[in-house]
C-alpha cells in the first residue's frame, strides 16, 4: 500500500533510516499532514515542486540527505510552517521569497547548502522566527539593516558565507539574543557598542576583517561564556574589562594587532593559545617577549611627546646604552654556550600553536604512533602526509620531510619558505598553518586537515569526479582566483606562488578550495629586479 492513499494521516517521521532515491510524489496528496520529517536519510531528489500542497504543514524537516536544485516556489503556500529545515544537503540558488508568508516560523535552518545570492530583506518579517541559521552556504551581499525586526531571535549564525560590510547596528534592538555566529565572512569595521544592551552568552565573529579596538560595552555582558574575535585586524591593548568576566569560560583574541602588556589576572584564566598571533602583546606568556614595564608606563602616563624633557631622555638614552653595553660584553663571552644551550633546547625551531611545545609535539608522536605509516595519507617527491587526531578530538594533516630529504639545503629551504609565508597569511581558500617543527632529526608542518584531499585526487576518482558538479567546479575556480588575487594585491611585498596546480587545490567536505604548498613561493619586491626560471610542478 502506498503512503498516498493514507489520506487522514497527520504525521509521518521516517528520519534516521536508509532510504534512498527521491521523495515519493504520492506524499503530496495527504493534503492532511501537519508534520512530515526526512531528515537522516540519502534521499538524492530535488524537493517535489508542488510541495505547497501541504497547506497544513506546521513541522516540516528534510535535513541531512542529498537534496538538490532549489527551494520551489509552491513552498510560498505553507503558510502555517512553525518549524522548517533543510540543512545538510546540496540545494542550491537563492534564498528567494518563497517562505514570505511564514508568518508563523519561529524555527528556519537552511545551513551547509549550496545556497547563493543575498539575505533578502523579506527575511526580517518573519518576525516569530526565534532561530535562524544560513550558514555555510556561498550567501554574499549585507546582512539586512534591520535585522532588529526578527525582535524574538534567540539564535543567529550567519557564518562560513561571503558576507561583507560593517555588522548592523540595529542588531542592538534584538533583546531576545543569545547566539550570535558571523565568522568567517569578510566583514569590516568595528565591533558595535549596541551589542552591550543584549544578553548574550555566545559571541564568534572570528575570521573577518574587523577593525577598531575591543569594544568596552562588551564588558556589559554579564552573561556572555564564549568569545571569539580571532584573526582579524583588531588594535589597542587587551582591555581590563576582560579581567572581570569570570563567567567566560573561552575566548580567542588571537591574530589581531593586540599590542601592550598581558593582564595578569588574563594570564592565570586563558592559555596561550588565546591570545597567540598578536606582535605587539608582552608580558609573562609562554611564546611572549617580557614587557618593560617602567618604559611602558611612563609612555602611557605622557603620550605627548613634547611633555618630556631634555633630561628624562638623556637618563632613558643613558639607561639603554648601559644595557646595550652589558649585554655586548655578556652575549659575546657566552654566545658559543648560548647557542648550544638554544639548539639543545629547542632543537633548532619548534613553535606548534606558541604554547608548550614539548607538549604538542609528543601529541603529535602519539597520535601517529611515531608517523606510522598506516596514518600516511599521501607521498611526494620529498616528503609524506599523515593525518592525525589529537586529544582534544582535532584533525590535522602532518607533512613531514622524509628523512633522507631533510639533509638537503634546497629542500630545507622550501621548508622554511612556506612556514614563513603560511604565517603570515590569512585568506579563507589558503591552508592554514597550525604549527611546524624544524629540526635536523624530524622536519614536519601541521596544516588544517581537508577531508577530499586534492582536486587532482577528486578528478581521478570517478565517483568524486560526477559529483564534482560544474558549479562547485566554477567555485573552486573562484575560490583559487580570490587567494591568488589576494597574494598579489592585497599583501605587501606582494607574493607568487609559482606552482599552482591540481594537486596543491586541496578540498575540504564542502569542495571548498584552498591552495597550498608555498615552498616555492616568492615575494616580489618592487625595487629588486626579478629573473623568470622554471619551477613547480610537471603536469598536474
Amino acid at each position: 500500500m502506498q503512503l498516498g492513499n493514507l489520506k487522514n494521516l497527520v504525521a509521518i517521521n521516517l528520519s534516521g533510516n536508509m532510504l534512498v532515491g527521491p521523495i515519493p510524489s504520492s506524499l503530496v496528496h495527504l493534503t492532511n499532514l501537519t508534520s512530515l520529517c526526512l531528515s537522516l536519510n540519502q534521499i538524492n531528489s530535488s524537493i517535489p515542486s508542488d510541495v505547497g500542497n501541504l497547506k497544513k504543514l506546521v513541522h516540516l524537516d528534510l535535513s541531512s540527505n542529498y537534496l538538490n536544485g532549489s527551494i520551489p516556489s509552491s513552498l510560498n503556500h505553507l503558510t502555517r510552517l512553525n518549524y522548517l529545515s533543510f540543512h545538510s544537503n546540496f540545494i542550491e540558488g537563492f534564498i528567494d521569497q518563497e517562505i514570505r508568508n511564514a508568518d508563523h516560523l519561529s524555527w528556519l535552518d537552511l545551513s551547509n547548502n549550496k545556497m547563493s545570492g543575498v539575505i533578502p530583506i523579506e527575511l526580517t518579517k518573519l518576525t516569530q522566527l526565534e532561530y535562524l541559521n544560513l550558514s555555510s552556504n556561498q550567501l554574499s551581499g549585507r546582512i539586512p539593516p534591520r535585522i532588529d525586526l526578527l525582535s524574538n531571535l534567540l539564535h543567529l549564525d550567519l557564518s562560513h558565507n561571503r558576507l561583507v560590510g560593517n555588522i548592523p547596528t540595529h542588531i542592538g534592538n534584538c533583546n531576545n539574543l543569545k547566539h550570535l555566529s558571523l565568522n568567517n565572512n569578510s566583514l569590516n569595521g568595528s565591533i558595535p557598542a549596541q551589542f552591550g544592551s543584549l544578553s548574550l552568552f555566545y559571541i564568534d565573529i572570528s575570521h573577518n576583517v574587523i577593525s577598531g579596538r575591543i569594544a568596552h560595552h562588551l564588558g556589559e555582558l554579564t552573561s556572555l561564556e564564549f568569545l571569539n574575535l580571532s584573526h582579524n585586524n583588531l588594535s589597542g591593548t587587551i582591555p581590563d574589562f576582560l579581567n572581570s568576566m569570570t563567567q567566560i569560560s573561552s575566548i580567542d583574541l588571537s591574530y589581531n594587532n593586540l599590542e601592550g602588556k598581558i593582564p595578569r589576572e588574563f594570564k592565570d584564566r586563558y592559555p596561550p593559545q588565546a591570545i597567540i598571533g598578536n606582535k605587539g602583546l608582552c608580558g609573562e606568556f609562554k611564546g611572549m617577549p617580557s614587557c618593560l614595564t617602567s618604559t611602558t608606563t611612563n609612555l602611557e602616563e605622557e603620550p605627548e611627546r613634547d611633555r618630556f624633557h631634555f633630561s628624562t631622555v638623556s637618563l632613558y638614552l643613558l639607561f639603554y646604552l648601559s644595557i646595550f653595553g652589558y649585554l655586548y660584553i655578556f652575549l659575546s663571552a657566552n654566545n658559543d654556550v648560548e647557542s648550544e644551550r638554544t639548539v639543545n633546547r629547542n632543537g633548532d625551531l619548534l613553535s606548534i600553536w606558541n604554547y608548550d611545545g614539548r607538549i604538542a609535539y609528543e601529541d603529535i608522536i602519539k597520535a601517529t604512533e611515531d608517523f606510522n605509516i598506516k596514518y600516511c595519507i599521501g607521498t611526494g617527491g620529498y616528503g609524506s602526509v599523515y593525518k592525525a587526531q589529537l586529544p582534544n578530538g582535532y584533525i590535522f594533516a602532518l607533512k613531514k620531510l622524509h628523512q633522507l630529504e631533510a639533509k638537503e639545503a634546497a629542500l630545507i629551504k622550501s621548508f622554511e619558505t612556506e612556514v614563513k609565508v603560511l604565517s603570515e597569511i590569512r585568506h579563507r581558500n589558503i591552508l592554514k598553518l597550525h604549527g611546524f617543527c624544524l629540526h635536523k632529526q624530524c622536519m614536519f608542518l601541521v596544516y588544517e586537515y581537508m577531508e577530499r584531499g586534492s582536486l587532482y585526487c577528486v578528478l581521478r576518482n570517478d565517483d568524486e569526479a560526477v559529483e564534482l558538479n560544474w558549479t562547485k567546479r566554477v567555485n573552486i575556480v573562484k575560490g583559487v582566483a580570490h587567494a591568488l588575487s589576494y597574494l598579489h594585491h592585497n599583501f605587501n611585498p606582494p607574493i607568487v606562488h609559482r606552482d599552482i596546480s591540481s594537486s596543491n587545490i586541496l578540498l575540504n567536505m564542502e569542495f571548498e578550495a584552498f591552495v597550498s604548498d608555498f615552498g616555492t613561493a616568492r615575494p616580489l619586491n618592487p625595487n629588486s629586479s626579478h629573473e623568470t626560471i622554471l619551477t613547480g610542478t610537471y603536469g598536474v
